[in-house]
């Protein structure tokens, strides 16, 4: 199996649990934030519905590539936004991944910043670290903005204090 094909299988795996957070967010919270730090409830939802589609994008642009320059962070409207926004990304970050063959994996990737390299790994590592990893967090984190706003949590890896998947 090519690498790229295990990514997505993971990727469609995850989308469900991913989904099964962000079908909570309730749409009258998405101003609240935890900390005047921190991102805003619909900033970190949307943030993590888009992860995978803008980081598979990344990943395939030739190499080296200029680090991206972070804005405001996108706030939904509303929560309904947030699941559409999945699976654009979902369906994008596939498209992107099943065009690379194992070679192109496994190339060595840079990212740099003003003409200076931050990392260069192979590009399946940098998938595996942001588009993948780096999203966990974010949905963990997501969860944890849940818990704060006492909306029911989904099962995630396991049960829940609110689900259990085991019946």
């Amino acid at each position: 199996m090519r690498l790229s094909d295990q990514m997505i299988q993971e990727l469609e795996q995850e989308a469900q649990t991913t989904k099964r957070v962000l079908e909570r967010v309730p749409d009258a919270q998405l101003d609240w934030r935890p900390h005047p730090k921190a991102r805003t409830l619909g900033e970190l939802a949307l943030h993590v519905a888009t992860v995978p589609g803008a980081v598979a994008a990344l990943a395939a642009l030739p190499s080296p590539v200029p680090a991206p320059q972070f804005g405001a962070d996108p706030k939904p409207a509303r929560a309904a936004e947030l699941l559409q926004a999945l699976d654009q990304s979902i369906a994008d970050a596939k498209c992107t991944l099943s065009a690379m063959d194992d070679a192109t994996m496994q190339q060595d990737w840079s990212l740099t910043s003003a003409g200076r390299e931050l990392f260069s790994i192979p590009r399946a590592a940098f998938l595996r670290s942001v588009m993948l990893n780096h999203w966990y967090h974010h949905r963990g984190q997501l969860s944890t903005y849940l818990r704060q706003l006492d909306v029911p949590l989904p099962s995630i890896y396991g049960p829940s204090a609110d689900e259990s998947p085991f019946g």
